[in-house]
């Protein structure tokens, strides 16, 4: 049974994953469905935790909209994330950043990883 279900996620997932970690600054083209018509919307922020881990892994990406903090999670291999961009890498030290929900401002921000 463990078989079966393995090899079932496996043709889901996609062939090319990008390759970010937490504290990165991400563009993500998402599909939108209105009615019949189906269009690409862009979300842009920092990514503030990866969890799960096959088909099921997701994202979860932050980003401030009008002073109002809006966050979004997204399944890695799902076909409605047309594509993951990196805008930045950012320089983090830990593996979940729910601390960054709590600041607002500069102290929000990231430091930038330079290579």
């Amino acid at each position: 049974m463990n078989d079966i279900i393995r090899s079932i996620e496996a043709a889901q997932l996609k062939a090319e994953v990008p390759q970010f970690r937490v504290g990165d600054t991400v563009r993500v083209h998402g599909k939108i469905k209105e009615g019949n018509r189906e269009r690409i919307q862009v979300f842009e922020g920092v990514v503030l935790k990866k969890q799960g881990g096959g088909n099921r892994e997701t994202f979860t990406v932050r980003k401030t909209s009008n002073g109002i903090g809006v966050e979004k999670t997204w399944p890695l291999h799902s076909p409605n994330v047309e594509k993951v961009e990196v805008v930045r890498y950012g320089k983090v030290r830990r593996a979940k950043l729910n601390y960054l929900r709590d600041r607002v401002g500069k102290a929000a921000k990231v430091k930038e990883l330079v290579k």
